[in-house]
């Protein structure tokens, strides 16, 4: 017969202060109750930081760039304008593709602050993660990287934090040299970083002519990946009509070869050859806007050519978050 657990282990409130404290999972949960964490106040506190987002980046000016930056581009920053003013001593923040050793932020000595984007975050919310990370850095002290850690589920989520009426303006790099402003007097662990994320990097070139469309550099191949902003269905059956008509592609030897899902966000991909660049296929990119406009704003019923040419499309499809 199981013994009846005494009163004083029991499950007990949490302290109220507004937040759900952060302690490792095989830690005493705070409550008091002698259990582990995981087992008494962790199982919700872990339902509610972990409940998947699916648009994390949504209402945020230039959600598609900030789901490329987060899934396509090695090396970009783009500087962001916060909703409250700057604290005294911070110059500026700047958002980063990736930072040194991974570092979820930066504060560097100038006061400034980097944030990075592409780190794991502990929760399903990437936005209430960076969120957390940025407040942190613009009251850590100059000189010091912010180590990651779970975001309480009350805390804000960049929308919050951000100027919803500020640009985002993507700066591509063909390196991370932006690292290391003086890199003279960068230690030896952030001067090999730099030079594996830099040896590692594929060229990336982001199109002026249309929104959050980037191309990339590989041995065998180009691609052009395009973050587009459009519901689901409603994009796959326009790239559908445009692929069954012969009129999908960016110019001769090019190819759309299918799409992939990334944070809500559905992103064709074209194969281009090895010769064709960024420049080169500014134009064609364009025309083919022009042309997936048209076919986003009819309603008809896809002919039999056009839902195989969908059911092609769909069958190569991948969800990447």
């Amino acid at each position: 017969m199981a013994k009846k657990r005494s009163q004083t282990k029991a499950r007990q409130p949490l302290p109220q202060d507004g937040e759900i404290p952060v302690v490792g999972a095989r830690e005493p949960c705070p409550c008091g109750s002698g259990r582990r964490y995981k087992a008494c106040h962790g199982r919700s506190a872990s339902h509610a930081v972990t409940e998947l987002v699916q648009r994390p980046f949504e209402g945020l000016p230039g959600e598609c760039d900030w789901v490329a930056l987060r899934e396509l581009v090695p090396a970009a920053t783009v500087e962001l304008t916060l909703e409250d003013p700057l604290p005294e001593g911070v110059p500026s923040v700047t958002l980063a593709t990736v930072l040194p050793m991974a570092w979820p932020a930066l504060r560097r000595d100038d006061g400034s602050v980097l944030i990075g984007l592409q780190n794991d975050t502990s929760s399903g919310d990437i936005s209430r993660d960076l969120a957390d990370t940025l407040q942190r850095a613009l009251t850590a002290d100059p000189g010091t990287p912010v180590q990651g850690r779970r975001a309480p589920a009350d805390g804000p989520r960049l929308q919050e934090l951000l100027d919803s009426e500020g640009a985002f303006e993507p700066v591509v790099h063909s390196g991370f040299e932006f690292w290391v402003p003086d890199s003279e007097h960068a230690t030896p662990e952030v001067t090999a970083s730099l030079e594996r994320a830099n040896a590692a990097a594929i060229p990336t070139v982001k199109l002026s002519g249309v929104d959050a469309a980037y191309w990339c550099e590989t041995p065998d191949k180009n691609h052009l990946r395009w973050v587009m902003p459009h519901a689901e269905e409603q994009l796959l059956d326009a790239l559908a009509r445009l692929h069954a008509a012969g009129r999908s592609s960016l110019g001769e030897g090019t190819r759309l070869v299918g799409s992939f899902r990334a944070h809500g966000l559905t992103v064709p991909v074209w194969d281009l050859p090895t010769g064709v660049t960024a420049e080169d296929i500014e134009k064609p990119a364009a025309e083919f806007a022009e042309r997936l406009a048209a076919a986003l704003a009819t309603d008809a019923p896809l002919t039999a050519d056009e839902r195989r040419a969908r059911g092609g499309l769909t069958n190569r499809q991948v969800t990447l978050s």
